[in-house]
């Protein structure tokens, strides 16, 4: 018996036999919500804070480093905490809106920003996405943060001081503030927003306290105290209740805020009422748990759980919720569209520019319901208002090119996720902003839409900056109008229209550089050209970068660069030409620059989205192990579990998605498709536990060893158990459960 036991494992030894992998059952634990906080305004490693919150909470709270206002709220590198902050900032670059501050102090006589602030440290602090944790040492207070959907609770546990007091700021530009001390309570509104809001725009917040209130003071502004008044509305409304504690006193503060009304945030603070902190952190760890874990993997390192669930955390986030369950247990919104209160979901703090690339397309093949809720939001918004936003923050935001709500619509109809009742109402507002723009916001609608209609392109000449990534931007997203136009049955005259406009970016694609190129009114090509200048026809790119944006019709693009070895020639060439730029469009050099110029790639930017999908793009070309090749090189180098882990702005879950794609092994480079194109498999197994009940199990057994870089290329491919020779997966196939192996290789399977 002995002998055979050593045969086997002899046996095993020699041919690398594995133990099934063990997946990870507790995901929250393996997520920090520091990645990517080590960033400024000139350097992004992801511009991301420690958002403590729900899966597509309506609230966030964060630790502030910075000021009032400032985008950058929490920097890693800064050493002072100025208070614990609701925030529903999606991007440092569209900053903040409806935010108020708590913060505990010593001596309750420090109310400002800056006399309220304490040293801390990262070695007494503790981040994850259900708890936040940080010792305040110039108060000598610990605190502690979890969170709910609309609601947080805070522990506070105070040294002995008799001036002991908590800090309500409702910031500056338009604010209330009121105590009820026989309540411990306050209660108040803040109208601080950077947009995006119509004029009665407030969002009302209640604060509530499990130790008696002792005394209080209001402020008119931070240095001005009112004696003997229990409220202010003004400028800038602050309150701070005071009482004596002792050494270790635990003091429970329970908050919760509503865009509608006072009567509503008193309805969202029943999500902590009546619970302990440990309670309501403990429901949110499950919370997560429950999310994170639609995804499995296992076979992998330590440090690649950090990263894949940091990412996956990331793209849980945005967009948030905006609606709120009224007393009747209905959802209702505040609608940032008409000023109105409305009835259905709502969501918001996204841009589609960036997440209609895999984002979106990842909440439709792992969390369908939830995108079904955004997608009645996005119909909701069209009855309240002529356009689809294409920035929201909460409502129409100036920013980014493109009218990709086409294919954030078209993606989720298409894989069958949006109700049927919506698609007409969807399709109409779309097309209404093909020949419209926003009257104050005009990078909502088309820009540009009056040539584009008519030449077929946005000239250079005209007057109307980054015109080719607007053209071919418009172009693909013609392409998922006529998607949807199909499938309601249009008439046959409005399906050529269609399919016509989404070929338009033939016009601005140049045959004598393979390349895209700024077209003048005239039909001549601008002079002087240079791939590499920044800006000007492109948008945060050149044209190394958004000549690969034809994510509908690569096979065409192909054949216009003049086979598949041309193709293949200029893919290529992305990687080998050096970092070179010119940025004399902005006159600066811009951040996105910057990143790319340090990845050391060539021109290949991976930390701006553009270019994020064209090293997928060899699949179309039959060499996909150069795919393997770059898909592996980026997650290995460009992505880390660590403060500066990302290689350039997160932005809303985009940059987060491409990563958990990629590491399941596939990636959705045409929206609005049914295809992936099929990447390398990060870990030895992963299963996507699927709404309907089925499992998505991915394979690869021998993707990891003593080098992780050393198993990128994958020699055989099956989908259950059958021999499969294609790049590309299909939407139906893995939708509905289904197994796939890979064997991995350390050399490419042909060349």
């Amino acid at each position: 018996m002995k002998k055979i036991l050593f045969i086997i494992l002899t046996i095993c030894l020699l041919t690398g036999c594995r133990q099934e992998p063990e997946l990870v059952t507790e995901p929250a634990d393996y997520v920090s919500t520091l990645v990517g906080t080590l960033s400024e305004h000139s350097f992004s490693t992801g511009n991301t804070y420690p958002a403590i919150a729900l899966p597509w909470g309506m609230n966030f709270w964060t630790p502030v480093t910075g000021k009032m206002g400032d985008g950058w709220a929490y920097r890693y590198d800064a050493h002072h905490i100025r208070g614990f902050e609701q925030t529903h900032q999606p991007s440092p670059w569209i900053n903040d809106y409806g935010q108020f501050a708590i913060m505990p102090v010593r001596d309750a006589a420090r109310v400002d920003q800056n006399a309220r602030a304490s040293w801390f440290s990262h070695h007494s602090e503790s981040a994850r996405p259900y708890y936040y944790q940080v010792y305040l040492a110039d108060h000598d207070i610990n605190a502690e943060i979890a969170p709910t959907d609309r609601a947080a609770s805070f522990l506070f546990t105070f040294p002995e001081s008799e001036t002991s007091g908590i800090v309500v700021d409702a910031y500056d530009e338009g604010s209330y503030i009121k105590v009820l001390p026989e309540e411990n309570a306050i209660i108040g509104y803040t109208t601080k927003n950077c947009g995006g809001v119509p004029e009665n725009f407030r969002n009302w917040f209640v604060v509530k306290f499990d130790k008696p209130v002792e005394g209080y003071t209001v402020y008119a502004g931070p240095s001005k105290a009112l004696e003997g008044v229990a409220e202010f509305e003004g400028d800038h409304a602050l309150a701070v209740i005071t009482f004596k504690t002792e050494r270790g006193e635990k003091v429970n503060a329970q908050t919760a805020s509503s865009f509608i009304s006072l009567d509503q945030a008193w309805i969202n603070f029943k999500e902590v009422k009546g619970k302990c902190f440990a309670e309501v952190r403990d429901e949110a760890k499950a919370r997560w748990n429950d999310v994170l874990g639609r995804i499995q993997v296992g076979g992998g390192t330590d440090d690649q759980y950090r990263t894949f669930y940091s990412c996956l955390y990331r793209s849980v986030l945005f967009p948030r919720k905006f609606y709120e369950i009224n007393e009747k247990g209905k959802p209702v919104h505040y609608s940032p569209y008409n000023g109105q209160v409305c009835d259905g979901y709502l969501y918001t703090d996204t841009g589609f520019w960036d997440t209609f690339r895999c984002l979106f397309p990842l909440l439709n093949l792992v969390y369908p319901s939830v995108n079904a809720e955004i997608q009645q939001g996005l119909a909701n918004i069209a009855r309240e208002n002529r356009f689809l936003p294409e920035w929201a923050s909460p409502g129409h935001r100036g920013c980014m090119v493109g009218n990709n709500s086409a294919s954030v619509v078209a993606d989720a109809i298409m894989k069958g996720v949006t109700p049927k009742k919506d698609w007409q109402t969807l399709y109409d507002c779309i097309v209404y902003g093909t020949e419209n723009v926003h009257p104050e916001v005009s990078s909502t609608g088309r820009l540009g839409h009056e040539y584009y209609n008519t030449l077929g392109y946005i000239p250079y000449n005209v007057g109307i900056h980054e015109n080719v990534a607007r053209t071919l931007e418009y172009a693909y997203d013609d392409w998922c109008i006529l998607q949807i136009a199909r499938k309601l049955g249009r008439p046959a005259e409005e399906l050529a229209k269609w399919e016509a406009r989404s070929n338009n970016w033939k016009n601005v694609f140049d045959p004598s550089h393979n390349l895209m190129r700024g077209r003048n009114l005239d039909g001549t090509f601008q002079e002087p050209f240079s791939p590499y200048k920044w800006g000007g026809a492109f948008t945060e790119g050149n044209a190394w970068h958004y000549t690969w944006s034809v994510f509908h019709d690569v096979d065409g693009l192909m054949e216009q660069m003049g086979g598949r070895e041309e193709f293949v020639q200029m893919l290529d060439s992305v990687f080998v030409v050096p970092p070179v730029y010119d940025d004399s469009y902005y006159g600066y050099r811009i951040h996105e620059i910057t990143e790319m110029q340090v990845a050391n790639m060539g021109n290949y930017a991976h930390g701006n989205q553009p270019a994020q999908h064209m090293i997928y793009l060899y699949d179309w070309a039959d060499e996909p192990w150069k795919t393997q090749k770059w898909v592996r090189e980026v997650m290995n180098r460009l992505y880390k579990a660590t403060p500066d882990g990302y290689c350039g702005d997160e932005d809303n879950g985009q940059t987060s998605a491409w990563y958990v794609f990629s590491a399941l092994g596939f990636y959705p480079v045409c929206p609005a498709s049914d295809e992936y194109a099929i990447g390398t498999p990060l870990f030895r197994k992963a299963v996507v536990h699927l709404e309907n009940g089925c499992d998505l199990t991915i394979n690869a057994a021998n993707a990891s060893g003593p080098d992780e870089a050393l198993y990128p290329y994958i020699s055989k491919t099956k989908v259950n158990c059958t021999a499969w020779t294609e790049n590309f997966l299909k939407h139906k196939h893995l939708a509905s459960g289904a197994t796939i192996d890979f064997t991995m290789s350390a050399e490419p399977a042909s060349k």
